[in-house]
């Protein structure tokens, strides 16, 4: 919440503004023939009929009806609002004994100028932008006024170019100065109140985000992109060489959930090496001051998209042709897309993955059968050998 610095250079400001908030108020609420009357809400109001004679009786109304007694007096020509509300704000007219009309107010009740939220932002060293929200309506006619001081005592306007609308702007500020205290005053008929908002030069700056990002294919690398950018339109010119901005870039494929990031000091372009190849590329710039190591990094930039360089075949010049095979139907050629070519590389992966689960599986079967014919070798031994037993003992004489 913004409050009031209890400083040397604060006092003066509010001093000057003060002083010039009177004067202001004088010229424009304090109007007689426009018979308007502001007054504070929650607070007593008198209303006077100056064409009343002393002490004739006067009749009083609001917007066209008999004002009741109730909440309010009426002596000697004059009607005092004991608490006002809002709903005692209107047209009032007091009238003598014959109903003649002496005089008519129209009454605007609201709350005195409260203190005001400020927020600034600083785009380059040659401009600070500042804006303000009331933290309290008045309900009442509010202009604001605007200026700014250093600690050494220097003053100057903070402009605003358009009414109604609640911002101001520095031109030029005084570089040596760390800090800046800017002065809103909120101003209306029942009087004037400041709020002064300390700046701090070096960690408000923020650049604004680079501009007119580009990133282009580099011919024969399918690894590499080239990003160029252009400083923000907002850092001119004039500025860069004493105030030159670094920038970082980050970049991923489409599908990761994670960056990858390289800074440069000054340059306006970067050469990514490791992306990756055939795949569609997130890249963003940012920047900050390259001097000023307090300063804020900007936004980053707006996404662009971009894909590496990738192998591809020029179509044929000449009519397609056919070429013959076996079954005497033609083929016609084409040309190869680099989608195409990712495919067919996934396809032979395929093929060589299918072709080893081949493998291994004629490996196990032969394993199985060589398994089986030795079992049934030695089942056969055995055989052989129990035959060769019985012929033998059938052999011997009895």
């Amino acid at each position: 919440m913004p409050s009031l610095l209890s400083c040397p250079g604060g006092l003066i400001v509010i001093g000057v503004i003060s002083l010039f908030s009177v004067n202001i108020n004088s010229e424009i609420w304090t109007n007689e023939v426009s018979d308007v009357q502001f007054g504070r809400l929650g607070s007593r109001v008198t209303l006077t009929c100056e064409g009343s004679h002393g002490g004739s009786p006067v009749e009083w109304r609001l917007n066209g009806s008999s004002v009741q007694p109730r909440h309010v007096q009426i002596s000697e020509g004059s009607l005092t609002l004991l608490n006002a509300t809002h709903s005692m704000e209107g047209n009032y007219s007091c009238h003598d004994d014959r109903g003649t009309l002496l005089k008519t107010i129209k009454l605007q009740l609201g709350h005195h100028p409260h203190f005001v939220h400020i927020s600034c932002r600083i785009p380059n060293h040659n401009k600070v932008y500042c804006s303000w929200t009331p933290t309290k309506t008045s309900h009442l006619p509010t202009f604001y006024n605007s200026s700014y001081s250093t600690n050494a005592r220097v003053f100057g306007p903070c402009k605003q170019d358009f009414n109604g609308e609640n911002e101001c702007s520095i031109t030029n500020p005084p570089l040596w100065s760390a800090n800046l205290l800017v002065n809103v005053t909120e101003i209306n008929p029942l009087g004037s109140n400041s709020t002064i908002f300390k700046v701090d030069v070096h960690k408000l700056l923020k650049p604004d985000p680079p501009e007119d990002v580009k990133v282009v294919q580099v011919d024969g690398q399918p690894t590499q992109l080239l990003v160029q950018w252009k400083y923000p339109e907002s850092w001119p010119d004039d500025m860069r060489g004493a105030f030159p901005l670094k920038f970082l870039l980050r970049y991923r494929p489409i599908g990761s959930s994670f960056w990858s990031s390289m800074e440069t000091d000054e340059d306006i372009s970067l050469r990514i090496m490791d992306a990756l190849a055939g795949h569609l590329h997130q890249v963003q710039v940012k920047a900050q001051d390259a001097v000023n190591n307090y300063s804020q990094w900007s936004e980053w930039s707006h996404v662009v998209e971009a894909r590496p360089w990738t192998e591809s075949w020029d179509e044929p010049t000449e009519e397609p042709f056919d070429i013959p095979v076996f079954n005497s139907f033609p083929v016609r050629a084409t040309e190869k897309s680099p989608d195409s070519a990712v495919d067919q590389t996934g396809s032979l992966g395929l093929l060589v993955l299918l072709g080893l689960f081949a493998a291994v599986m004629v490996a196990v079967l032969l394993t199985i059968i060589a398994l089986l014919w030795v079992r049934q070798k030695k089942q056969d031994n055995v055989k052989n050998q129990e035959l060769t037993s019985m012929v033998k003992m059938k052999s011997i004489p009895i």
